[in-house]
């Protein structure tokens, strides 16, 4: 096999770099809305409504972070 050129062994790394980069940032963001949820289990809701505003406050939160995003 012929040996990679430095600009292509450069942008090699550099893409494996991104998507480990990527890989973590998704972890991370998967690990918060996980522990979100598992507040809500945690708490018992005495009722169906008590449960449909907590996963309203998660819903919201989310657009919100969608919105900051979208933003910046």
């Amino acid at each position: 096999m012929a040996p990679m050129d430095p600009s292509t062994a450069f942008m090699k790394e550099y893409q494996e770099r991104f998507e480990k980069k990527l890989k973590e940032n998704e972890m991370a963001l998967l690990e918060h809305w996980k522990s979100q949820l598992e507040k809500i289990e945690s708490s018992r809701p005495d009722s169906i409504a008590s449960l449909q505003l907590q996963i309203r406050k998660v819903s919201e939160m989310m657009a919100n972070r969608i919105k900051v995003l979208k933003k910046g």
